[in-house]
């Protein structure tokens, strides 16, 4: 907000200094305008600058000749306002209905048509808008830090409950609180938004795909929030648990590393033929917790699927498993 400010301010001066200097009529409008264009990022900036334009130089038309056929009479407004807000909505133009109005009113204010007025208000608009979208792409803050302390601290996190479950498996008394799943969402959504924004602020495409390994995680996370649910149906420790904890153990490295490793998707293929050589279950309580952890393995196997087929290897806005 205190950068937006900012640029606003220095916005405004430099268009009403420009308009003064070129010797435009109603030179504090330009600075008007110049508030409405500073955005939140170069991308939106400039598409919200194109729309105030073109709606703009539609209103003037429209507006001039409304004001030429019917008189300079304030119900003409109401029908400038009727006919010409639904076109405007209807051309994806919305955020040009303000600056449409700005300009329309010049027009009704000055009371006569003249191509001096007409020009003067194009140039208002050019100055007004052109300059806080110069301004804009100036200067945008730099996320990349922060997107690296995201991508660290979502993979500590991942890394930190497969530990927890590890732990489970292993000693089916353990008891996980499961507030490292609340601070991964957290921080997934903190970091979904800054990416967009930093992607947002890029004029070309191309350099890390933040928003895709941060929505990849987003995915993973839901297939690890029902692992927990699985592992909370583990009421018995079995060497199936224990097994399956190895593999768990392997991934809490794993999901640091920089590219995708195939050690955890090998190793649920062996854990599944160990699993067919072991006898049936015998009781009721080993069948319910035998086909939870088998429930485990593929929620797992979908989980590891998702950074097989997403992610890019060895790239450095990538991780782990």
């Amino acid at each position: 907000m205190g950068i937006r400010v900012l640029k606003s301010a220095l916005a405004v001066i430099a268009a009403i200094y420009l308009s003064l200097a070129v010797g435009l009529t109603s030179p504090l409008s330009a600075g008007l305008l110049a508030i409405m264009g500073v955005d939140v990022t170069i991308r939106k900036g400039l598409s919200t600058s194109f729309q105030r334009i073109a709606a703009s130089v539609i209103g003037l038309f429209f507006a001039s000749g409304l004001f030429w056929a019917l008189g300079f009479h304030v119900w003409v407004i109401g029908v400038f306002v009727l006919v010409l807000y639904p076109v405007l909505a209807q051309l994806q133009l919305r955020d040009g209905i303000i600056t449409c109005s700005v300009v329309m009113f010049h027009v009704y204010g000055a009371g006569a048509l003249s191509t001096d007025l007409l020009l003067n208000e194009i140039a208002l608009l050019v100055i007004g808008l052109g300059t806080a979208t110069v301004i804009n792409m100036l200067y945008m803050p730099r996320e990349h830090k922060n997107l690296q302390h995201y991508r660290l601290k979502v993979e500590e996190l991942f890394s930190r409950i497969f530990v927890e479950i590890s732990r489970h498996l292993r000693d089916n008394e353990y008891v996980w609180s499961g507030a490292e799943l609340l601070q991964a969402e957290d921080t997934l959504r903190d970091a979904i938004r800054t990416a967009e924004r930093t992607e947002q602020n890029s004029i070309v495409s191309g350099g890390p795909a933040w928003s895709v390994y941060f929505h990849m995680r987003d995915r993973q996370l839901l297939s690890i929030s029902r692992m927990a649910q699985l592992v909370a149906r583990v009421y018995q420790t079995l060497p199936h648990g224990e097994l399956l904890a190895a593999v768990f153990d392997e991934l809490k490295e794993d999901v640091k590393v920089a590219h995708y490793t195939g050690r955890g998707e090998k190793r649920l293929e062996e854990l599944q033929e160990q699993y067919r050589l072991m006898p049936l279950p015998v009781t009721r309580e080993e069948f319910e917790i035998r086909a939870a952890l088998l429930q485990l393995v593929e929620e797992l196997k979908a989980y590891l699927a998702v950074a097989k087929r997403e992610k890019r290897p060895m790239e450095k806005s990538s991780g782990g498993a």
